[in-house]
């Protein structure tokens, strides 16, 4: 299969797998990235559920998104067939495997592609020919072991963040809404919810309503800036109560504006804020200088891959800055001192 002038296979057709949820998929992103840097030529295609489809919906780098009609694909042995079906019709000729689950490890064994690539966690990656060992236990974050698949599947050392580039359209639509409502620079943007994927709700990802005010109040403050609360469908209660406890200028958005949007909005603001989330994957991916609010969470999996974002833990009355892309704090944006400063007082009470 290797090419003679390179010695290595290229790909006509690759199906790059990870099918949920919104935050894995945007991680997800950095492994597009380095697919589409790596084969230039091949036709990219990406296997996800409906829910997450929508956050790499129009990324330059995907040719296709193929909807896999749910966002569990194997959860009955009717939808693990229905799925291989679905991986032997596409004529793919590699296979980029983001999922630890064995059952996928025997999906993409069952799918006749030839050149299988996918995580290795505890012996489960056994359906792959070319494997990322991953111990499980180890403080790894999802970005990098993504992007070791890739250096599997290329045969050479991969690297690329998160993104979702903004759109033009993405751009002017924001940019008329927020003409439209009279929201002038600097604006801070922040969500209060999420923590809510299909079949899990994890609330206790949530930065509780009073302390988010209470940040969002002194940083505001400090800059001169409003604020922009957005949240989804079943939000608005959550915006509400956050809102009503603002001191500064706010305006709250629920359920107006598309992903595509909502990353152009965090893109020009001044820092977006925003819990344990999806949509806060997907602000910093977009380019937004981001902090993300973790509780449970380990930073050092799960904190945004992005070089203007950053995590900052909360535990108990403890709150600890990290950044999974720079670890000097001086190559931050000046605006995350004024958040994490916040924080850091108001948990310490």
């Amino acid at each position: 299969m290797p090419t003679e002038a390179s010695g290595r296979f290229n790909p006509k057709r690759i199906i790059l797998i990870r099918p949920c949820c919104i935050g894995d998929v945007v991680m997800a992103t950095a492994a597009l990235g380095a697919l589409r840097e790596v084969f230039p030529a091949a036709q990219i295609c990406w296997a996800v559920g409906p829910w997450s489809a929508r956050a790499i919906a129009h990324h330059p780098a995907l040719d296709e998104i193929v909807d896999i009609g749910a966002d569990m694909p194997l959860k009955s042995l009717s939808a693990f067939a229905r799925f291989v079906r679905l991986l032997r019709a596409g004529d793919y000729d590699m296979a980029v495997s983001l999922v630890r689950s064995p059952l996928m490890s025997v999906a993409a064994r069952l799918s006749g592609i030839p050149v299988r690539a996918g995580i290795d966690s505890g012996g489960r990656g056994f359906g792959y020919n070319l494997r990322a060992p991953v111990e499980p236990d180890a403080p790894e974050h999802e970005s990098e072991i993504y992007l070791r698949v890739v250096s599997a599947a290329a045969g050479q050392p991969a690297q690329a963040y998160a993104n979702l580039p903004v759109t033009d359209a993405a751009q002017a639509t924001m940019r008329s809404l927020v003409a439209a409502e009279g929201v002038a620079a600097p604006f801070i943007v922040a969500h209060p919810g999420g923590g809510v994927n299909p079949g899990a709700r994890h609330e206790v990802k949530r930065f509780p309503p009073r302390q988010l005010a209470d940040t969002l109040n002194r940083v505001a403050a400090r800059h001169g800036a409003s604020v922009i609360l957005l949240g989804g469908p079943g939000d608005s209660e959550l915006v509400a109560e956050v809102e009503r406890q603002l001191t500064v200028r706010a305006a709250s958005w629920v359920d107006r504006l598309t992903f595509q949007e909502i990353g152009a909005l965090a893109a020009e603001a001044l820092v977006y804020i925003g819990n344990d989330s999806g949509l806060t994957h997907l602000a910093a991916a977009s380019g937004a200088r981001t902090v993300m609010l973790m509780g449970p969470t380990d930073p050092r999996r799960y904190a945004p891959y992005a070089p203007d974002a950053i995590a900052v833990r909360v535990q108990g009355k403890r709150a600890t800055a990290y950044s999974a892309t720079k670890t000097n704090p001086r190559e931050w944006p000046a605006i995350f001192a004024s958040v994490v400063t916040a924080v850091k007082d108001i948990v310490a009470g």
